[in-house]
């Protein structure tokens, strides 16, 4: 299967610096061995999902509503999303859960609704540094895989690190390869043999120097790009090492 390499641009760029990011990586892209993904703010939505109409670039959100519509103030839902152009929209990411309170019950219920407009959602779970310096980082995840995910989920999983997030500590490759082969055991357990071909992708900083490494280790099925999904030529450098594992070309 193709990763997955999905840019979540948080709450960064305005019209002008977006419509010009988007375009320079359009122009850029080329032909790639995985599928290339921005998540731009929704002001940004509609003006780049018709920029890049027709290009091999997908245009996805950062988060939608559980309801279709209704009397929720400042809220967007998924049928608007989609309305607007996006095909993806990111679930559950670690700032939503911490800063917004979002629950399992609540990632669950906007997967639900984002699946009924014909979104592609990507779901998010990952522990903090509480939680792994306390050996519950398994129990953790697989509790929000299966509190966030219906029983015929096939979307896309990204694990966070939460707890390397502003802390100065980086996960190792062996760290990353532990959780993923976690997050795969509790998908197949929970979603049967669909959980074993869903991709799982990588979310902890990752960046031109060190994306190769992590794109080629088992059950990484691609990454979600947080900083450096602004530069063009980083995000592209790292689809381009996704590539090289698609090829079986390492760099040294």
């Amino acid at each position: 299967m193709r990763q997955l390499i999905a840019g979540n641009w948080k709450m960064n760029g305005k019209l002008a610096d977006g419509a010009a990011l988007a375009a320079s990586l359009d122009a850029q892209a080329g032909d790639l061995a995985c599928d290339l993904l921005i998540c731009p703010p929704a002001t940004l939505l509609a003006t780049l999902a018709a920029q890049l109409s027709g290009s091999k670039i997908h245009v996805g959100a950062q988060d939608c509503h559980a309801k279709p519509s209704g009397a929720h103030t400042g809220d967007i839902s998924a049928p608007m999303l989609r309305d607007a152009g996006a095909a993806w929209v990111i679930l559950g990411h670690s700032e939503r859960r911490a800063d917004h309170g979002e629950s399992d019950a609540v990632v669950l219920a906007k997967v639900l609704a984002a699946v009924a407009a014909g979104l592609a959602p990507i779901v998010c779970v990952g522990e903090t540094e509480a939680q792994r310096l306390a050996g519950e980082q398994n129990t953790v995840v697989a509790l929000q895989l299966t509190g966030s995910l219906p029983p015929d989920f096939a979307g896309v999983v990204a694990y966070e690190p939460v707890w390397a997030i502003g802390t100065g500590r980086t996960p190792s490759e062996a760290d990353v390869a532990e959780m993923h082969a976690h997050i795969r055991a509790t998908l197949v357990s929970h979603l049967g043999a669909t959980g074993g071909g869903l991709r799982i992708l990588y979310g902890g900083s990752v960046k031109p120097s060190n994306a190769a490494a992590l794109m080629s280790l088992p059950e990484v099925g691609g990454a979600l790009v947080g900083g450096a999904s602004l530069v063009a030529a980083d995000f592209l450098a790292i689809a381009h090492a996704s590539d090289a594992v698609a090829t079986g070309v390492r760099a040294g």
